[in-house]
């Protein structure tokens, strides 16, 4: 993951200021809060993060593909 070293944020800036954390996420897409000099949280925009948990059909289809290839001999085993 590459961070952007604008949108890095202390977290006791954040908590005193978080309009600007927020400022930040809509502008950059995120910003990371940094806890004793060590980036700790993310933040992001919820879209993006309901975006990021859900898996496009067709990669579904090509992980299942891959596996049924791999395995392909198990899974003939199992259906007798």
């Amino acid at each position: 993951m590459n961070i952007n070293t604008n949108t890095l944020v202390s977290i006791t800036d954040a908590n005193q200021n978080f309009s600007r954390v927020a400022r930040l996420v809509d502008e950059n897409g995120a910003a990371v809060i940094l806890k004793n000099n060590v980036p700790r949280y993310l933040i992001v925009e919820f879209g993006q993060a309901e975006a990021e948990q859900t898996m496009p059909d067709e990669d579904v289809m090509a992980i299942s593909r891959r596996f049924i290839d791999k395995y392909r001999k198990a899974y003939e085993e199992l259906a007798k």
